[in-house]
């Protein structure tokens, strides 16, 4: 398996075998919430349509697909010891926030990406980056991970868009698969890690993806969404399949808070008859 270029809250690497478990065969998959692109990194589709509603995390991989070689040595340049310093990290910063060049941008977004706070990607109210500096003895420079997505793009067609999950999901068609991983439904008040764009995402949102997900069901479109298992997911879910795991949570600062939290996939298609040879304990609930 291969780790993705992006530290990333709620990278689906770590459980990546559970979700090709239950991906389907197809032309194309749709991801209209591509994150650290682990799926699309670790799965083996002919075309592969990739979208996020931030632009910054679009022209980033953008940039990194069309610049290859000749961007990865021009993002190594930020990665120097000069530059792992508090003062260094909050100029580079605010040169980040603003730059209108896109080629220098995606290369600081890399820079912030891994000098930053636990890898994390927030924005204030005002469109800005704002994560603290991370306080790392040696970030890493991730060029294995990053020519590893330049090969994956040459050997399949593929198309990362800035868009509306709801624009994405409406452009799937006859042989294609999604895979959704949306800001999670809080498991507590004070625990929505929802704010990776300038625009949050709440139980609405939420709701409209599992409508979608119910409609390109009946389509006869396959579509796979992980989200917290809580009462709010099951009952929007009452439709799908449902795999329940644990997961363990890295995203507190204080390590001994790093606990496990019940997630799940809802799968909106039927069950092909290989999954009991899989070991997938499905739990149907239509």
């Amino acid at each position: 398996m291969m780790k993705p270029v992006l530290k990333w809250a709620g990278s689906k690497y770590k459980i990546i075998d559970k979700i090709i478990a239950v991906l389907p065969e197809g032309e194309r998959l749709i991801e209209p919430f591509v994150g650290s692109g682990a799926v699309f990194l670790n799965t083996d589709y002919r075309e592969y349509l990739l979208a996020d509603i931030n632009s910054d995390l679009i022209n980033f991989y953008n940039i990194l697909k069309e610049g290859g070689e000749n961007f990865i040595e021009y993002c190594s340049a930020f990665f120097i010891p000069k530059n792992n310093s508090e003062k260094e990290y909050y100029r580079l910063r605010e040169k980040f926030n603003s730059s209108n060049d896109i080629y220098e941008r995606s290369a600081l977004f890399l820079y912030l990406n891994r000098h930053g706070y636990n890898g994390l990607c927030r924005y204030n109210r005002s469109g800005e980056f704002n994560v603290p500096f991370g306080r790392y003895k040696k970030p890493y420079f991730p060029e294995k991970e990053m020519i590893y997505f330049i090969q994956k793009c040459r050997r399949s067609k593929v198309e990362f868009v800035v868009k509306d999950f709801r624009e994405t999901m409406k452009e799937a068609k006859n042989g294609d698969v999604i895979y959704c991983d949306p800001p999670y439904v809080p498991l507590s008040a004070t625990a929505n890690f929802s704010d990776y764009a300038s625009e949050g995402f709440g139980l609405q949102e939420q709701k409209e993806l599992a409508d979608l997900a119910k409609q390109l069901r009946r389509k006869g479109i396959p579509v796979v969404i992980s989200n917290h298992d809580t009462e709010f997911t099951m009952q929007e879910y009452e439709e799908a399949r449902i795999i329940r795991f644990q997961v363990r949570r890295y995203i507190s600062c204080n390590g001994a808070n790093r606990n496990y939290a019940p997630e799940l996939l809802a799968v909106f298609y039927v069950a092909p008859k290989s999954s009991i040879e899989l070991g997938i304990n499905w739990f149907n609930l239509l």
